[in-house]
Formats: structure tokens, sequence, C-alpha cells
């Protein structure tokens, strides 16, 4: 007979309770990481926009004037090399809004949305959908974000 004790069998629910709770631990860990991280990302994004949308706006009065120069070119000189090189710098401007995620709002023919459009007048027609009719100052928006709501000139059909 040997002098050696025998050993005791080792109870492992205790262990393996542990091991559950410190697993369940850091996978909570992980996903308030994951969490955090996305978060981050959801601001890093709307501060982007955001300044993208300051940007665009503090620039909206030139692009404004450049539209309104082109609309009162003199009929004999459409066809002027220096009209036709302030046209490619109009659309080098819409280019690179474009390029920035920045769009028109549309507007004659679409239904007249207060969410995009500004009415700054109505013309009563014969039905009761509002169309609008007629831009006045075009309205920019990025994504779901409007930067200038497009003022509009409305008319019920």
């Amino acid at each position: 007979m040997s002098d050696k004790p025998k050993k005791q069998p080792i109870d492992n629910t205790e262990f393996d309770q542990q091991i559950a709770d410190l697993t369940d631990a850091l996978q909570r860990e992980r996903a308030d990481a994951v969490n955090m991280r996305r978060r981050h990302d959801e601001q890093l994004a709307s501060v982007r926009t955001s300044v993208k949308a300051t940007v665009v706006k503090d620039l909206l009065p030139v692009i404004d004037n450049f539209d309104r120069a082109l609309k009162h070119v003199p009929a004999d000189l459409k066809d002027n090399d220096y009209v036709k090189g302030v046209q490619g710098v109009v659309k080098q401007f819409e280019k690179t809004l474009a390029d920035m995620g920045v769009e028109k709002i549309k507007t004659a023919g679409e239904p007249f949305d207060p969410h995009l459009h500004e009415a700054v007048a109505m013309e009563e027609g014969e039905g009761d959908e509002e169309i609008v009719s007629e831009e006045l100052q075009s309205g920019y928006k990025i994504g779901d974000t409007v930067i200038r709501h497009a003022m509009v000139r409305v008319t019920t059909k």
C-alpha cells in the first residue's frame, strides 16, 4: 500500500462560473468599445457635414451672383470667350459642390415641400395640389441636411 494520500476530485463548477462571468464581462466591454467607435464615427461625420454646410453657405452668395450675371448676358455676347470662361467657372463650382456631396434642391414642376422650399409667392389655381412653378433662388442640401431652402413661387393645380 502506498502512503500517498488520495487526491480529492476538483469541483469545477466554481471555476466554470468565474470563466462564464469573465467571458460575459469581456463581451460587454467589446460591445461598449464597438458602440463607442460607432458613435464617434457618427459624430465625426456630423461635424464634417456641418463644416461643409457652413463653408457652402458662405459661398452661396458668390454662386448666386454668377448665376444672375449669366442670366443677363446680352444675346450678342453669348458666344464671347469671356462669357464662356465665366460659364466654365460656374460649372467648376457646381462640380466641386457635387464632389462634396452638395446637391441643388429640385424646384420647378416638383410638389411643394416646406422642408426643402420656401414659398415667397402663391398663385391660386384649379386644384388642391401645390406645385412649384418658378425658382427664385436656388436651394442646396447635403444628404438630408438643408443648407438653404429654395425660394420658390407656388401654384395650386
